[in-house]
């Protein structure tokens, strides 16, 4: 996938969930690149553009758009409130684990990333949660801000 394209969404009411996440102002994008191809750096790019807070999350990078970059979620100091997952299916749901942990209100697979066990941890904790959605498509298809 390149660094700009994302699936379209599904047509129809959108879900509260989705509203609640689109409408965050301090997003952690787990697995943010600093390659510009990469669709999480198109996706996190678009998302600085309209205004919202990007907490890179990528042990292997320092900075990334211009913010710090932190090793992990449980890394970061100041609350999160949505997760960007940009990680393989077998790592979502300790993902998820570490969303929990640090009170994060929701979490957002990416297009093409769908993990039941994730879905059933964020379920059991109450936290909102999306998979296999563009999160930078939704904002523009509903025009959040």
């Amino acid at each position: 996938m390149s660094g700009e394209t994302c699936p379209l969404p599904q047509r129809g009411k959108p879900q509260d969930a989705v509203r609640r996440m689109l409408n965050a102002k301090r997003i952690a994008v787990v697995g943010l690149s600093d390659d510009p191809s990469r669709a999480s750096f198109g996706v996190a790019r678009y998302l600085q553009s309209v205004g919202k807070q990007i907490i890179p999350v990528n042990p292997n990078c320092q900075q990334v758009l211009g913010e710090k970059c932190y090793p992990s979620l449980e890394a970061i100091a100041e609350p999160v409130d949505v997760v960007d997952v940009f990680r393989r299916p077998q790592f979502c749901a300790d993902v998820v684990r570490s969303a929990i942990a640090i009170d994060a209100k929701g979490v957002w697979l990416q297009s093409g990333i769908i993990s039941e066990e994730a879905a059933q941890l964020a379920k059991e904790a109450g936290i909102d949660f999306v998979q296999d959605r563009c999160m930078k498509v939704d904002h523009m298809f509903m025009g959040e801000r």
